[in-house]
Protein backbone atom coordinates (compact mmCIF):
# COMPACT_ATOMS: atom_id res chain seq x y z
CA UNK A 1 0.00 0.00 0.00
CA UNK A 2 2.92 2.75 0.98
CA UNK A 3 4.76 2.11 -2.64
CA UNK A 4 1.24 2.26 -4.27
CA UNK A 5 0.64 5.67 -2.50
CA UNK A 6 4.45 6.79 -3.47
CA UNK A 7 4.37 5.60 -6.51
CA UNK A 8 1.07 7.81 -7.16
CA UNK A 9 2.30 10.71 -5.63
CA UNK A 10 5.29 10.93 -7.83
CA UNK A 11 3.28 10.22 -10.97
CA UNK A 12 0.83 13.21 -9.58
CA UNK A 13 3.55 15.58 -9.59
CA UNK A 14 5.42 14.82 -12.66
CA UNK A 15 2.10 14.82 -14.65
CA UNK A 16 1.27 18.20 -12.84
CA UNK A 17 4.89 19.78 -13.47
CA UNK A 18 4.72 18.20 -16.88
CA UNK A 19 1.31 19.83 -18.06
CA UNK A 20 2.65 23.52 -17.62
CA UNK A 21 5.92 22.74 -19.21
CA UNK A 22 4.28 21.74 -21.97
CA UNK A 23 1.95 23.86 -22.65
CA UNK A 24 5.09 26.44 -21.98
CA UNK A 25 6.26 25.10 -25.25
CA UNK A 26 3.61 24.72 -27.23
CA UNK A 27 2.93 28.28 -26.82
CA UNK A 28 6.42 29.65 -27.79
CA UNK A 29 6.04 27.30 -30.49
CA UNK A 30 3.12 28.83 -31.54
CA UNK A 31 4.46 32.45 -31.10
CA UNK A 32 7.87 30.91 -33.15
CA UNK A 33 5.76 30.42 -36.21
CA UNK A 34 4.02 33.67 -35.97
CA UNK A 35 7.25 35.60 -35.53
CA UNK A 36 8.59 33.61 -38.49
CA UNK A 37 5.35 34.19 -40.62
CA UNK A 38 4.81 30.62 -41.09
CA UNK A 39 1.32 29.84 -42.10
CA UNK A 40 -0.76 26.61 -41.90
CA UNK A 41 -0.65 26.27 -38.33
CA UNK A 42 -4.25 25.74 -37.96
CA UNK A 43 -7.00 23.93 -39.80
CA UNK A 44 -10.40 26.55 -41.16
CA UNK A 45 -12.07 25.26 -37.76
CA UNK A 46 -9.08 26.65 -35.30
CA UNK A 47 -7.66 23.07 -34.81
CA UNK A 48 -3.85 22.84 -34.76
CA UNK A 49 -2.57 20.95 -38.20
CA UNK A 50 -0.24 18.04 -37.51
CA UNK A 51 2.56 19.71 -38.58
CA UNK A 52 2.43 22.35 -35.52
CA UNK A 53 1.76 19.79 -33.19
CA UNK A 54 4.77 17.60 -34.17
CA UNK A 55 6.44 21.45 -33.59
CA UNK A 56 5.36 21.75 -30.33
CA UNK A 57 6.39 18.28 -29.38
CA UNK A 58 9.89 19.16 -30.28
CA UNK A 59 10.91 21.86 -28.16
CA UNK A 60 12.81 21.60 -25.61
CA UNK A 61 10.33 22.25 -22.71
CA UNK A 62 8.32 19.85 -24.19
CA UNK A 63 10.84 16.79 -24.65
CA UNK A 64 11.24 18.01 -20.71
CA UNK A 65 7.75 17.52 -19.59
CA UNK A 66 7.82 14.28 -21.80
CA UNK A 67 10.37 12.88 -19.71
CA UNK A 68 8.47 13.68 -16.92
CA UNK A 69 5.23 11.81 -18.17
CA UNK A 70 7.11 8.99 -18.77
CA UNK A 71 7.88 9.07 -15.07
CA UNK A 72 4.56 9.62 -14.35
CA UNK A 73 3.62 6.94 -16.09
CA UNK A 74 5.85 4.53 -14.21
CA UNK A 75 4.92 5.61 -11.04
CA UNK A 76 0.94 5.54 -12.48
CA UNK A 77 1.56 2.00 -13.51
CA UNK A 78 3.00 0.76 -10.13
CA UNK A 79 0.02 2.12 -8.33
CA UNK A 80 -2.69 0.67 -10.45
CA UNK A 81 -1.32 -2.65 -9.43
CA UNK A 82 -0.35 -1.97 -5.93
CA UNK A 83 -3.77 0.05 -4.49
CA UNK A 84 -7.44 0.18 -5.33
CA UNK A 85 -8.20 2.22 -9.29
CA UNK A 86 -10.09 4.57 -7.18
CA UNK A 87 -7.86 5.89 -4.98
CA UNK A 88 -4.57 5.27 -8.27
CA UNK A 89 -6.25 7.40 -10.16
CA UNK A 90 -7.97 9.90 -7.69
CA UNK A 91 -4.38 11.10 -6.28
CA UNK A 92 -3.55 11.01 -10.23
CA UNK A 93 -6.10 13.93 -10.22
CA UNK A 94 -4.50 16.30 -7.70
CA UNK A 95 -2.06 16.91 -10.49
CA UNK A 96 -4.23 19.70 -11.55
CA UNK A 97 -3.12 21.35 -8.13
CA UNK A 98 0.53 20.99 -9.14
CA UNK A 99 -0.82 22.46 -12.65
CA UNK A 100 -2.65 25.34 -11.28
CA UNK A 101 -0.06 26.66 -8.63
CA UNK A 102 3.13 26.11 -11.42
CA UNK A 103 1.22 27.78 -14.15
CA UNK A 104 1.21 30.95 -11.80
CA UNK A 105 4.22 31.30 -11.93
CA UNK A 106 5.48 29.97 -15.21
CA UNK A 107 2.20 31.08 -17.27
CA UNK A 108 1.23 33.98 -15.47
CA UNK A 109 -2.35 31.96 -14.08
CA UNK A 110 -3.32 34.30 -10.73
CA UNK A 111 -4.38 31.80 -7.63
CA UNK A 112 -7.80 33.39 -6.05
CA UNK A 113 -8.59 32.40 -2.41
CA UNK A 114 -11.71 30.41 -4.17
CA UNK A 115 -9.02 28.53 -5.74
CA UNK A 116 -6.77 27.87 -2.47
CA UNK A 117 -10.37 26.68 -0.68
CA UNK A 118 -10.93 24.66 -3.69
CA UNK A 119 -6.97 23.01 -3.32
CA UNK A 120 -7.41 22.66 -0.10
CA UNK A 121 -10.44 20.81 -0.52
CA UNK A 122 -8.85 18.04 -3.06
CA UNK A 123 -6.50 17.46 -0.31
CA UNK A 124 -8.73 16.93 2.37
CA UNK A 125 -10.64 14.86 -0.01
CA UNK A 126 -7.10 12.84 -0.40
CA UNK A 127 -6.81 12.07 3.12
CA UNK A 128 -10.09 10.67 3.28
CA UNK A 129 -9.85 8.33 0.80
CA UNK A 130 -6.28 7.31 2.24
CA UNK A 131 -7.90 6.83 5.41
CA UNK A 132 -11.10 4.96 3.55
CA UNK A 133 -9.00 2.73 1.06
CA UNK A 134 -8.83 -1.19 1.39
CA UNK A 135 -7.37 -4.08 -1.03
CA UNK A 136 -7.01 -3.56 -4.56
CA UNK A 137 -8.85 -6.49 -6.18
CA UNK A 138 -6.50 -7.85 -8.44
CA UNK A 139 -7.11 -8.37 -12.18
CA UNK A 140 -9.25 -10.58 -14.53
CA UNK A 141 -8.49 -13.02 -16.77
CA UNK A 142 -11.91 -11.98 -18.54
CA UNK A 143 -11.72 -11.92 -22.34
CA UNK A 144 -14.00 -9.55 -23.04
CA UNK A 145 -12.51 -6.95 -20.51
CA UNK A 146 -9.08 -7.34 -22.32
CA UNK A 147 -10.79 -7.12 -25.78
CA UNK A 148 -12.93 -4.51 -24.59
CA UNK A 149 -10.92 -2.09 -23.61
CA UNK A 150 -8.40 -2.06 -26.25
CA UNK A 151 -11.24 -1.86 -28.78
CA UNK A 152 -12.85 1.18 -26.56
CA UNK A 153 -9.78 2.70 -26.71
CA UNK A 154 -9.52 2.58 -30.39
CA UNK A 155 -12.67 3.37 -31.44
CA UNK A 156 -12.37 6.32 -28.66
CA UNK A 157 -9.30 8.14 -30.36
CA UNK A 158 -10.71 8.43 -34.09
CA UNK A 159 -14.39 9.31 -32.59
CA UNK A 160 -12.25 12.05 -30.79
CA UNK A 161 -10.67 12.88 -33.81
CA UNK A 162 -13.34 13.78 -35.75
CA UNK A 163 -15.08 15.40 -32.57
CA UNK A 164 -12.30 17.91 -32.67
CA UNK A 165 -11.94 18.50 -36.03
CA UNK A 166 -15.18 19.50 -35.95
CA UNK A 167 -14.91 21.73 -33.31
CA UNK A 168 -11.81 23.06 -33.98
CA UNK A 169 -10.47 26.10 -31.64
CA UNK A 170 -13.46 25.17 -29.27
CA UNK A 171 -12.34 21.28 -28.67
CA UNK A 172 -9.90 21.93 -25.73
CA UNK A 173 -12.72 20.12 -23.57
CA UNK A 174 -12.88 17.31 -25.83
CA UNK A 175 -9.52 16.96 -26.54
CA UNK A 176 -8.85 17.23 -22.42
CA UNK A 177 -11.52 14.68 -21.87
CA UNK A 178 -10.39 12.05 -24.94
CA UNK A 179 -7.14 11.95 -23.68
CA UNK A 180 -8.23 11.30 -19.59
CA UNK A 181 -10.33 8.50 -20.87
CA UNK A 182 -7.83 7.09 -22.74
CA UNK A 183 -5.14 7.39 -20.02
CA UNK A 184 -8.16 5.76 -17.55
CA UNK A 185 -8.20 3.04 -19.92
CA UNK A 186 -4.30 2.17 -19.80
CA UNK A 187 -4.55 2.52 -15.88
CA UNK A 188 -7.34 -0.50 -16.45
CA UNK A 189 -5.11 -2.52 -19.09
CA UNK A 190 -2.05 -2.45 -16.95
CA UNK A 191 -4.09 -3.79 -14.20
CA UNK A 192 -5.41 -6.32 -15.94
CA UNK A 193 -2.51 -7.58 -18.09
CA UNK A 194 -0.86 -10.64 -18.12
CA UNK A 195 2.36 -11.86 -18.51
CA UNK A 196 3.79 -9.63 -15.74
CA UNK A 197 3.74 -11.51 -12.47
CA UNK A 198 5.76 -14.04 -13.22
CA UNK A 199 7.27 -12.23 -16.31
CA UNK A 200 6.04 -14.23 -19.42
CA UNK A 201 6.71 -12.79 -22.62
CA UNK A 202 4.37 -15.27 -24.65
CA UNK A 203 1.64 -13.79 -22.71
CA UNK A 204 2.31 -10.52 -22.21
CA UNK A 205 2.70 -9.76 -26.00
CA UNK A 206 -0.62 -11.66 -26.77
CA UNK A 207 -2.30 -10.11 -24.36
CA UNK A 208 -4.98 -7.42 -25.52
CA UNK A 209 -4.76 -5.14 -22.75
CA UNK A 210 -0.96 -5.25 -23.52
CA UNK A 211 -1.78 -3.59 -27.00
CA UNK A 212 -3.91 -0.85 -25.25
CA UNK A 213 -1.49 0.20 -22.84
CA UNK A 214 0.39 1.08 -26.42
CA UNK A 215 -2.75 2.25 -27.72
CA UNK A 216 -4.13 4.38 -25.54
CA UNK A 217 -0.95 6.20 -24.13
CA UNK A 218 0.01 7.06 -27.32
CA UNK A 219 -3.76 8.58 -28.52
CA UNK A 220 -3.86 9.98 -25.21
CA UNK A 221 -0.46 11.84 -25.48
CA UNK A 222 -1.63 13.36 -28.73
CA UNK A 223 -5.27 14.15 -27.74
CA UNK A 224 -3.70 15.57 -24.54
CA UNK A 225 -0.88 17.93 -26.86
CA UNK A 226 -3.82 19.23 -29.03
CA UNK A 227 -6.01 19.99 -25.58
CA UNK A 228 -2.82 21.98 -24.28
CA UNK A 229 -2.53 23.74 -27.98
CA UNK A 230 -5.86 24.88 -28.14
CA UNK A 231 -6.81 26.21 -24.42
CA UNK A 232 -5.84 27.24 -21.23
CA UNK A 233 -3.49 24.17 -19.52
CA UNK A 234 -6.01 24.51 -16.44
CA UNK A 235 -9.05 23.69 -18.78
CA UNK A 236 -7.14 21.13 -20.62
CA UNK A 237 -6.26 19.25 -17.39
CA UNK A 238 -9.28 19.40 -15.89
CA UNK A 239 -11.19 17.14 -18.30
CA UNK A 240 -7.99 14.75 -18.42
CA UNK A 241 -8.58 14.35 -14.84
CA UNK A 242 -12.68 13.82 -15.10
CA UNK A 243 -11.79 11.03 -18.07
CA UNK A 244 -8.55 9.69 -16.27
CA UNK A 245 -10.38 9.00 -12.56
CA UNK A 246 -14.01 8.37 -12.71
CA UNK A 247 -14.25 5.29 -15.33
CA UNK A 248 -10.99 3.22 -13.82
CA UNK A 249 -12.50 4.04 -10.59
CA UNK A 250 -15.72 2.64 -11.21
CA UNK A 251 -14.37 -0.37 -13.22
CA UNK A 252 -11.94 -0.83 -10.06
CA UNK A 253 -14.99 -1.71 -7.69
CA UNK A 254 -17.77 -3.27 -10.23
CA UNK A 255 -15.49 -5.54 -12.02
CA UNK A 256 -11.99 -6.02 -10.29
CA UNK A 257 -12.99 -6.40 -6.84
CA UNK A 258 -11.23 -2.96 -5.15
CA UNK A 259 -12.84 -2.38 -1.91
CA UNK A 260 -12.76 0.26 1.19
CA UNK A 261 -12.32 -0.27 4.94
CA UNK A 262 -15.38 -1.92 6.74
CA UNK A 263 -17.47 0.55 7.24
CA UNK A 264 -16.23 3.35 5.57
CA UNK A 265 -17.22 2.89 1.78
CA UNK A 266 -19.33 6.21 2.46
CA UNK A 267 -16.00 8.00 3.17
CA UNK A 268 -14.35 6.55 -0.03
CA UNK A 269 -17.18 7.59 -2.22
CA UNK A 270 -17.54 10.86 -0.99
CA UNK A 271 -13.69 11.09 -0.78
CA UNK A 272 -13.78 10.20 -4.48
CA UNK A 273 -16.89 12.67 -5.71
CA UNK A 274 -15.12 15.62 -3.63
CA UNK A 275 -12.01 15.33 -5.15
CA UNK A 276 -13.37 15.29 -8.81
CA UNK A 277 -15.36 18.35 -8.14
CA UNK A 278 -12.61 20.20 -6.16
CA UNK A 279 -10.16 19.22 -8.91
CA UNK A 280 -12.51 20.35 -11.36
CA UNK A 281 -13.63 23.40 -9.28
CA UNK A 282 -9.38 24.21 -9.32
CA UNK A 283 -9.75 24.52 -13.20
CA UNK A 284 -13.30 26.27 -13.89
CA UNK A 285 -12.25 29.24 -11.07
CA UNK A 286 -9.23 29.27 -13.08
CA UNK A 287 -10.39 29.64 -16.42
CA UNK A 288 -13.17 32.27 -15.05
CA UNK A 289 -10.46 35.23 -14.38
CA UNK A 290 -7.33 34.13 -16.35
CA UNK A 291 -7.13 35.53 -20.08
CA UNK A 292 -4.00 33.72 -21.76
CA UNK A 293 -1.54 36.05 -23.29
CA UNK A 294 -1.45 36.18 -26.91
CA UNK A 295 1.57 33.92 -28.20
CA UNK A 296 3.68 36.85 -29.24
CA UNK A 297 4.05 38.31 -26.00
CA UNK A 298 5.37 34.86 -23.93
CA UNK A 299 8.35 35.29 -22.78
CA UNK A 300 11.07 32.99 -24.03
CA UNK A 301 11.91 31.49 -20.62
CA UNK A 302 11.23 32.14 -16.37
Amino acid sequence: MLIGLFAALLACLAYGVASVLQAYGARRSAAAALARGDGGQTTETGAPTAGSTVAAVLTVWFIIGTVLDIAGFAGNAVSARLIPLFLSQTIMSANLIVTAMLGARVLGIRLYRRDWVAILGVIGALAALGIAAGNEGGGSDDPVLHWGVLLVSMLLFVVAQLIVRRLGSRGAVAAGLAAGLLFGALAIAVRIVEGLEPLHLASLLTDPAAWTIAVAGIGGFYLHTVALQLGSVNGATAALVVGETVIPGIIGVLLLGDTSRPGLAWLAILGFILAICGAVAVAVFGNATYTEEPVEQVPAAR
